[in-house]
């Protein structure tokens, strides 16, 4: 009898903590929400706009280029370095102190700006912005695994993909609106001959933004996970055996991609910007097009993937992608780069984005998540660099008369972008029980009972989400 009792309420108590645990994942998704509204501000008001402010101190096209590069080099290594600390200190500790960093690294952004305006150290300025960003990707990227690992712990599996839809589609939405505004902004400051003092308003919001969100983290509930030394695997290790598993061929199918997307992706700034002599509202208009294209499809992407699975969104998302760069040269009109690739690239880069972070959590155990997402995003990275420094020797070294070396570039992309998917796709599989995908029927049946007919019911979604995070 004294057995049963005590079965009973130990049952009990299970019971309870099962129920409060619940209860805070769900307020800790809340909090993830309203974090990310925050983070949203740096990201559009600040780091949007790193590449224009480059150029607006005057940094060669091959330097610009370079941005691209550091930040896929640097970022996957300080990532290394930053999983391994998830072995002794909390997730939530080692973002705290890497956010706030990150926030207070805007200063010497903020500083570049005032020094140009007053004509001090002009040739070394754009050395100084490189070396700036390469010191704020470090605390970014250290944020990054343990972010990663977080996230996927208070999300369950079942609904990730809509529940990662609808937080896209919020902080997009919130992302055009402040790219609307900011090119404005940016476009007044520059007509009165004061565009520095627009970039550093702009640096300073970025700084209060993450600062925000920095407070977010603080209040968010994280969940107990304690990492061993035997979980730890070496990067070696990683590469030996990634020929073998799906996560592996996946990760090597990310490099090639981002090599061949990195090529172009930090010159589009140089071909709007000086090629096509774009003022900053037209140049915002259409880099943010995409974003708002993707925002009308995001949430059917999600139940898609978690439907019919991550993989099958992967393969219909790059039926277009190498397709994207040749769209990019074929008109310079602003409303067809609006129309046309803005809306092609978009759609498609919002599926393949959406479903490739949930592709990871499909494949990789939370306890080993934080260390293959870092050895995953160091293949990412390490084909970001690669590509971008090819871009950068690219516009430096091609000399064409009859085209533009930019747009030889742009189709050099296209053709290793192909290559990549035809090649890579075919080595992956789904590791998810899912729903057989019929094609057209299966795709049909899912937007007339499942999508929402129109924008106007998600942006009324987003306005009741965002009175609910006031009232918290």
């Amino acid at each position: 009898m004294k057995e049963f009792i005590k079965l009973f309420v130990l049952l009990k108590i299970m019971k309870k903590e099962s129920k409060r645990d619940i209860e805070l994942r769900h307020k800790a998704r809340r909090h993830s929400i309203k974090e990310g509204m925050w983070a949203t501000v740096q990201s559009s008001l600040g780091s949007r706009y790193i590449s224009p402010f480059a150029i607006a101190i005057n940094a060669s096209n091959s330097l610009v280029a370079l941005f691209g590069s550091v930040s896929g080099l640097i970022g996957p290594l300080t990532q290394l370095f930053s999983s391994r600390l998830m072995e002794k200190y909390s997730r939530k500790k080692i973002i705290l102190k890497a956010v706030l960093f990150e926030a207070l690294m805007w200063l010497p952004f903020i500083i570049i700006g005032f020094l140009f305006f007053k004509g001090i150290l002009l040739d070394l300025l754009p050395l100084l912005l490189l070396f700036a960003f390469a010191i704020q990707l470090i605390a970014a990227n250290i944020a990054a695994p343990p972010w990663f690992s977080w996230i996927g712990d208070i999300v369950d599996d079942s609904y990730r993909g809509r529940w990662f839809a609808k937080r896209n589609l919020l902080l997009g939405f919130v992302s055009i609106v402040l790219a609307i505004i900011s090119s404005f902004f940016l476009d007044y400051f520059k007509n009165m001959n004061l565009v520095m003092f627009g970039f550093i308003i702009l640096f300073g919001l970025a700084l209060f933004g993450r600062f925000m969100s920095w407070k977010c983290f603080k209040k968010q509930y994280e969940p107990k996970l304690k990492l061993k030394k035997d979980d730890y695997f070496s990067f070696w290790d990683f590469l030996i055996k990634s020929p073998k598993t799906n996560f592996g061929k996946f990760a090597i199918f990310r490099f090639f991609l981002a090599f061949s997307t990195s090529v172009i992706t930090p010159l589009i700034a140089v071909y709007l910007l000086r090629n096509l002599s774009f003022n900053y509202i037209i140049y915002m208009a259409i880099t943010m097009a995409g974003s708002f294209f993707a925002l009308t499809i995001i949430e059917l992407w999600g139940k898609f993937a978690d439907k019919f699975g991550n993989y099958k969104t992967i393969v219909i998302s790059c039926i277009f992608i190498p397709l994207i760069p040749i769209l990019w040269i074929l008109n310079a009109s602003p409303i067809y780069l609006i129309l046309v690739p803005s809306i092609i690239g978009g759609i498609f880069w919002a599926g393949f984005h959406l479903s490739a972070g949930n592709f990871i959590y499909d494949n990789v155990g939370n306890v080993k998540r934080g260390i293959a997402v870092s050895y995953y995003n160091m293949l990412l990275g390490l084909g970001t660099f690669l590509g971008a420094g090819l871009g950068a020797i690219l516009i430096k070294y091609i000399n064409t008369t009859t085209i533009q070396p930019i747009i030889v570039i742009f189709i050099i992309s296209a053709v290793l972008r192909l290559f990549t998917i035809i090649i890579g796709l075919p080595m992956m599989k789904e590791v998810r029980k899912v729903k057989k995908f019929k094609g057209t029927s299966s795709l049909k049946n899912l937007i007339i009972k499942e999508a929402r007919p129109t924008l106007v019911e998600e942006v009324h979604q987003i306005m009741s989400m965002k009175e609910y995070l006031r009232e918290k």
